[in-house]
């Protein structure tokens, strides 16, 4: 009792002279990166209508006719296409995209698929091997490439890829990730708008999930993504012809890749690395929303986990890499370069991660300690409110998910927050790079359809310290909220912090068994 009576006495002395003031500063900070998410959010929302209403479709806004049969020059008038397929140990998918990009709509001679195996299983090198010398076999141009390192690691892979011979005689590269599975028109989609369009470099399709109903934690993943490619790509396309390549299901012309210095593994984001200094040359992009290309979401927390500390820590990395490169930059406009650093850059890969997490699950959830600070309802609840609900009209159908779904993106913020200050910092687990694990229909077929039973796990594989950390603050909060305080804050933070300790002890996503 002694002792709990000298703590709460240090408290009270400390508090009026050092915490309410750090704690005010905090909230005012909180508040601006709010106000200026919201801002962000209210203006692509604004666009986004606008290219709804007067219907701003990629082949009304450039030049694209079908790729035609020439009767004199036969299919040498169609261009030569690389399909690049970078994989590392893709035991469960790699059938499926290498079968998808075998199937695509081309010329037979006017296309070479490029299989980038990194696999350091050799059993899974050898079933790719096999399958390569399949579709060879039925007369499909395909090249299977390996090499004795894994520098670089995607990068690198795809910067090894083309610096083959027979590369110099394509014009353009489709990516595809090892589970992504294109439709057999994606090519005569794509293609023709860089044909018909000089001045673009990347044409980008949008993502389909074919496992987003698997499980909550996917369809949480979908709500996220939903509104990436129909508000944020969409937006950069047809307000500056510029936006992140995804990595994926897009197709590059090839001399934009050379001019802006080809692929550089300095960052876990080497596609978003190469879209900025290609932009920075000069070329276009154009996003094509309404061509999809089938893919699968990591079904599993750790899979996810790691997925997203290298989406959060690479661009953070990469602005400060090349924030005074933008700034220096000739050859674009002051709006374009505006926009870039503000907007594509700080508020959405740095301030959206921070201000979440910073706000919602540190500075709020202190002020019921501190009844002193007080921060406004607008601020608190409306804000919050609003932006929320632009984010969930991507996804209407999983509107009524939309509680789920903001208290599991509180649960990430945490790591997408402590990889933002990484990336900045240049920490330890700056350039990690840990493939996101697929399960392609291996999970389906393992369990004949049924629901999984429950494997075995090691505590370590489970237990999540950090989170239940944050888990214990909120509950210890909620419950001086619910004794003391008059904010009723208290059910926020004992729903916010229940997802804590869900995620704390790993029970989120599928549960898939490593033996």
């Amino acid at each position: 009792m002694e002792f709990t009576g000298q703590i709460g006495l240090i408290w009270e002395q400390t508090k009026v002279p050092l915490v309410v003031p750090v704690l005010k500063v905090m909230v005012i900070l909180c508040l601006a990166m709010s106000a200026m998410l919201f801002i962000e959010r209210v203006y692509m929302g604004i666009v986004i209508v606008f290219v709804k209403l007067f219907r701003r479709k990629p082949e009304k806004m450039y030049k694209w006719e079908p790729m035609k049969d020439d009767v004199e020059l036969g299919n040498l008038g169609y261009p030569m296409v690389l399909v690049q397929i970078p994989m590392y140990n893709e035991k469960e998918v790699y059938q499926l995209s290498i079968g998808a990009a075998c199937g695509l709509s081309w010329p037979a001679d006017r296309v070479i698929i490029q299989v980038l195996d990194d696999s350091t299983d050799p059993a899974i090198k050898t079933l790719v091997q096999v399958e390569c010398q399949r579709w060879a076999s039925k007369g499909i141009n395909i090249k299977y490439e390996i090499r004795d390192n894994r520098n670089g690691y995607k990068a690198g892979a795809l910067k090894e890829g083309m610096k083959h011979s027979y590369v110099k005689q394509c014009d353009y590269v489709a990516i595809f990730d090892a589970d992504f599975q294109p439709e057999p028109h994606f090519l005569t989609r794509t293609i023709p708008f860089l044909v018909n369009n000089p001045q673009l470099g990347l044409v980008q399709a949008r993502w389909k999930f074919v496992n987003s109903d698997e499980c909550l934690m996917t369809r949480m993943q979908e709500m996220s993504l939903d509104y990436h490619f129909i508000v944020e790509q969409e937006v950069g396309s047809s307000t500056h012809a510029f936006f992140g390549f995804n990595g994926t299901a897009g197709v590059w012309r090839i001399s934009a890749i050379n001019e802006a210095g080809g692929w550089k593994d300095r960052t876990t984001v080497e596609d978003m690395d190469l879209a900025v200094r290609a932009s920075l040359k000069g070329w276009k992009f154009v996003y094509v929303g309404d061509l999809k290309v089938k893919n699968e979401l990591p079904s599993t927390f750790n899979a996810y986990r790691n997925q997203q500390h290298r989406w959060s820590c690479g661009p953070a990395n990469l602005f400060k890499k090349m924030a005074m490169e933008i700034i220096r930059n000739k050859k674009v406009s002051l709006w374009k370069k505006f926009y870039v650093i503000y907007s594509f850059f700080f508020v959405r890969k740095i301030v959206a991660h921070i201000v979440t997490f910073v706000f919602y699950c540190v500075v709020l959830p202190a002020t019921v300690l501190v009844p002193e600070v007080e921060v406004p309802k607008w601020g608190a609840v409306y804000i919050p409110s609003i932006i929320t609900l632009l984010n969930a009209v991507g996804t209407p159908r999983s509107l009524h998910l939309v509680l789920f779904w903001i208290i599991f993106e509180n649960v990430m913020s945490l790591h997408r927050t402590k990889a933002t200050f990484i990336g900045l910092l240049e920490a330890g687990r700056v350039n990690e790079w840990v493939v996101t694990e697929k399960l392609g229909d291996g999970l389906k077929t393992k369990l004949g359809g049924k629901t999984p039973r429950k494997p075995r796990f090691r505590i370590g594989d489970r237990v999540h310290i950090l989170e239940l950390g944050v888990g214990a603050y909120l509950f210890f909060c909620g419950c001086y909220d619910l004794a003391f305080g008059k904010n009723r804050y208290f059910i926020f933070l004992f729903l916010q912090s229940i997802a804590f300790f869900i995620a704390g002890v790993g029970y989120v996503g599928t549960m898939v068994s490593t033996s």
